[in-house]
């Protein structure tokens, strides 16, 4: 070994004379006296930390690790950025790892792949930072013409871009994960880190994040390739959960690459789905620009309609123009165009499907409110249920009577609204007596006098006669036989002989017979307390009906034994003593509720039949 290339004896040797030493025996393919030089410059300087002897000195010992195949320690020495090192030694890395990248088996190996990926990508820099060209005019003995080396680049450039791909395709990466990726990245601008990349066994990393990999695929007009590769690690309906690791790194490009081909399917006129792309692109928190809203417009415009006007789907139409509409609730022209369709849907399936054609002029209204087309479809709607509940033809749900008046209110002269709205209150009347609620019935009986033909004042003489007709017409139509149904009758007979004072008697034969009727089903399904119940509510004083009151003394009798039997002697005595009084037509309550027979010995708590008395 020359001296001249170790430093000898020489005093002024000094660790950039070493390195150089180093890098030309390597230039010259001496690769035996490298390692010597570096141990030396270890030795008597340290490992160099200072920029750019520690590129340098780190270049040099990857170049020798992965000329010895020790590719872990070579992926530990290989700087993020070469520049500084020499061009030579970083070529011969580059080219060793390009090498054993290409050998069978290599398709996961990330730090090989990290560092055909910087090296090359620096090397083959369009603005030559590593100065490759200058290298290969060395070789050469001649420069290099500019078409020679514009068509060198690109070759390379595509023998490496296709190598990463062909292994991308054995390993199965995506476009998110692939080394092609970030080999593209990386010659942007520089997003690999080997230093980040573990060189012991285990899952492969990514070479660049998947932030990174996503903005650099939609800033190069690759957000569709983005997109199906997100749409494919997570096909679920509801898209990725929010709590997987990388959702809110990548929620910002995929808003901008749902935007982006939003776009460009407005173009291609595909309108659905550019709809979809805004729609989804607004979920993940983008902001339309104004080409982005005008985009929207044009889509919602269009959306359901053929070129030839033959065709045209309403629904596409609707759904479209309600999509756009949502982006752009404060659009007048979408605000309008979709009113517009949805009462023209409404009116063409008025009588073929009437509740979809009523929600379709509801949703108009809420579109425009107080749109006098759609307010006109629903009173057209609302006329007809009238027409079919007078006619007894109607089998939908109950009417709203806030909408029957509101109906009237625009049209005064509706017969069917206030025909409905009369009976609707006599309905009223007859259940509120029905609970025992006379104010109420009256006040409802006075509301269907506004709404007769002709209108009548409410308040005036008559009221109560009409509502003891309705009442007894009521009555008299209830035929079933059951306790409720009963109960019912004789309330309403009651009321109406309560709404009449000046006539108590004009419905006095109907209400006994109810009473009686009544007091038979008790005595037959009840027990004696419902009896004597139903006799204390005073509806018919004893010695009217001597059937009713056969009831009532039987029931006084048949609780008085069972008071004996139970142990309450003093209440069997007050029972027997009302069954006496009753049976000899006396009125009974004078007694029921005076002071009765002292009890032979101390009474338990009263149960729920004492409290009658």
């Amino acid at each position: 070994m020359p001296m001249a290339q170790t430093g000898g004896a020489d005093q002024a040797v000094t660790a950039d004379h070493l390195l150089d030493a180093a890098e030309q025996a390597v230039l010259r393919a001496e690769f035996d006296i490298v390692r010597p030089l570096l141990q030396r410059l270890r030795t008597e300087f340290g490992a160099p930390d200072a920029f750019p002897a520690a590129v340098r000195y780190d270049t040099l010992l990857a170049a020798l690790a992965g000329r010895a195949g020790n590719w872990p320690e070579a992926v530990r020495r290989c700087p993020d950025d070469p520049e500084g090192a020499e061009t030579g030694v970083v070529h011969s890395l580059a080219v060793s790892a390009l090498r054993e990248l290409a050998k069978e088996g290599r398709h996961t190996d990330t730090g090989v792949a990290a560092i055909v990926i910087v090296l090359w990508a620096y090397l083959l820099d369009e603005e030559d930072l590593g100065d490759f060209r200058t290298l290969l005019t060395e070789r050469r003995g001649a420069p290099v013409p500019d078409a020679l080396w514009e068509q060198g680049l690109g070759r390379l450039r595509g023998r490496v871009a296709d190598l990463l791909h062909a292994l991308d395709v054995r390993a199965g990466r995506d476009v998110l994960s692939a080394w092609g990726t970030a080999w593209e990245a990386e010659c942007e601008g520089g997003a690999v880190c080997i230093a980040g990349i573990p060189t012991n066994a285990g899952e492969p990393p990514a070479l660049i994040s998947l932030q990174e990999a996503a903005w650099y695929l939609v800033d190069h007009r690759r957000g569709t390739d983005f997109l199906a590769a997100y749409e494919a690690r997570h096909p679920e309906d509801e898209g990725w959960p929010a709590d997987l690791p990388g959702h809110d790194a990548l929620t910002a490009p995929m808003a901008r690459a749902f935007a982006n081909r939003g776009r460009e399917r407005v173009l291609a006129r595909e309108w659905s789905g550019a709809l979809a792309d805004f729609d989804a692109a607004v979920w993940f928190g983008h902001t339309l620009v104004a080409d982005e809203r005008a985009a929207v417009r044009d889509a919602g415009k269009n959306i359901g309609r053929s070129r030839t006007g033959h065709g045209d789907s309403p629904l596409e139409r609707i759904a479209g123009l309600e999509q756009a509409h949502a982006l752009l609730p404060q659009d007048a022209t979408l605000t309008a165009e979709l009113t517009a369709v949805l009462v023209a849907e409404g009116r063409r399936s008025a009588f073929s499907n009437p509740s979809q054609s009523r929600s379709r002029f509801v949703r108009a209204l809420e579109v425009t409110a107080g749109d006098p087309d759609a307010r006109a479809g629903l009173d057209g709607h609302l006329r007809a249920d009238l027409v079919k509940v007078l006619d007894g033809t109607y089998t939908g749900g109950e009417l709203s009577v806030d909408e029957v008046l509101d109906l009237l209110a625009r049209e005064p002269d509706c017969a069917e609204a206030r025909s409905w709205l009369g009976d609707h209150y006599r309905d009223q009347a007859v259940a509120s007596a029905a609970r025992g609620c006379g104010d109420e019935a009256l006040s409802a009986v006075r509301e269907s006098l506004r709404y007769g033909e002709p209108p009548r004042s409410h308040g005036g003489p008559g009221v109560g006669e009409l509502l003891a007709d309705l009442l007894v017409v009521a009555a008299r139509r209830s035929g079933s036989r059951n306790r409720a149904d009963l109960e019912r009758r004789v309330e309403l007979l009651h009321t109406a002989s309560a709404v009449t004072p000046r006539h108590p008697d004009l419905f006095g034969e109907d209400l006994e017979t109810a009473l009686l009727d009544l007091a038979e089903h008790l005595e037959t399904t009840g027990t004696p307390t419902d009896v004597i119940e139903l006799f204390l509510r005073d509806r018919m004083p004893t010695g009217v009906s001597i059937r009713f009151d056969q009831i009532v003394e039987a029931a006084y009798r048949n609780r008085a034994r069972a008071r004996e039997r139970t142990g309450d002697p003093g209440g069997a005595l007050r029972d027997h003593a009302c069954a006496k009084r009753v049976g000899a037509g006396l009125p009974a309550q004078g007694f029921l509720f005076g002071p009765g027979p002292a009890p032979r010995r101390p009474r338990q708590a009263p149960d729920e039949q004492d409290t009658l008395f």
